[in-house]
């Protein structure tokens, strides 16, 4: 296990490997920036963004994508400290005040997905829907009545669609039939179940085998299940609130988690850090949106 420099995040999430530059970006939601390392040479540099972004991918034409405050923006990355930033596309009056884009990614076709969410999760408000865009705009909400959307992630051939809800009162990941033509899910179903675990089930990746990784937050642990919902490996990480890994690396063998501070005593070194892994397994290259 490596730690990535001294960096230590207020919500560090979304982490992302770009192939193309054989880099892996993520996120600091309230800290407004996007973080990039270069894990060949341990290089990190940040952008500043002018709002919160919950979640970002890779895009085809280069820079990024990002479901933010206010709707789904494009990103360029220069030379400057400030990402410059595009609005794409917003769902309108779903995205009310106090709520942002949280968790989300690209499916295996290149189409960017992200849910919204009640930033105070204390009210555990079921505002949370998920959305679709692509070249066509943002969709209809395809999913609703979540209060933290999280876990996001798609099977290898893209015909299932993971999605899960981290609030402490759901703790619940399910699995959709995903139309990989249309981009529309259908038979929600439970997937896994951890309303009995200490750990509530955040940011997700899924490896080469199609097993589906998920962080638990609150519990210290990543846990990885088979296709068919077997839990097969209980992974311990340094830090009490790991929120998210994604798979990257030349080989796609290493496997980069974030986290964020829980305030504890115990977790005062670790949390909030990013730490760099080998899980003894390769993930899947990511689909570039618009690719």
């Amino acid at each position: 296990m490596e730690r990535i420099s001294d960096i230590k995040c207020a919500v560090g999430e979304s982490p992302t490997w770009s192939a193309a530059e054989s880099v892996f970006y993520w996120t600091d939601i309230p800290a407004k920036r996007i973080w990039r390392l270069d894990p060949a040479t341990g290089a990190t540099r940040f952008w500043t963004l002018d709002q919160m972004a919950g979640c970002i991918a890779t895009r085809a034409g280069g820079g990024l994508i990002a479901g933010m405050e206010t709707g789904v923006f494009q990103l360029d990355l220069n030379d400057g400290e400030a990402a410059v930033q595009t609005k794409l596309a917003t769902p309108g009056a779903d995205l009310g005040e106090g709520m942002r884009f949280n968790d989300g990614r690209c499916d295996r076709q290149g189409r960017f997905w992200s849910g919204t969410m009640f930033m105070d999760m204390a009210q555990a408000r079921p505002v949370g829907k998920l959305y679709r865009y692509d070249s066509r705009g943002i969709s209809k909400p395809m999913v609703a009545d979540l209060l933290t959307q999280n876990g996001l992630g798609f099977s290898p051939d893209g015909r299932t669609m993971y999605l899960s809800d981290s609030h402490p009162l759901r703790r619940m990941v399910w699995a959709f039939d995903y139309d990989i033509d249309d981009g529309v899910p259908s038979k929600q179903r439970v997937f896994a179940d951890l309303t009995k675990s200490v750990g509530r089930p955040d940011g997700a990746a899924v490896d080469s085998e199609g097993c589906y990784w998920v962080c638990g937050n609150d519990g210290g642990y990543i846990l990885r299940f088979t296709p068919q919902g077997k839990l097969d490996r209980k992974l311990d990480v340094p830090m009490l609130k790991p929120a998210m890994c994604a798979f990257g690396g030349k080989h796609l063998d290493q496997l980069l988690v974030t986290s964020i501070p829980s305030g504890k005593p115990e977790d005062a070194e670790w949390g909030g850090a990013v730490i760099l892994l080998e899980p003894g397994v390769k993930g899947l290259a990511e689909t570039p949106f618009g690719a």
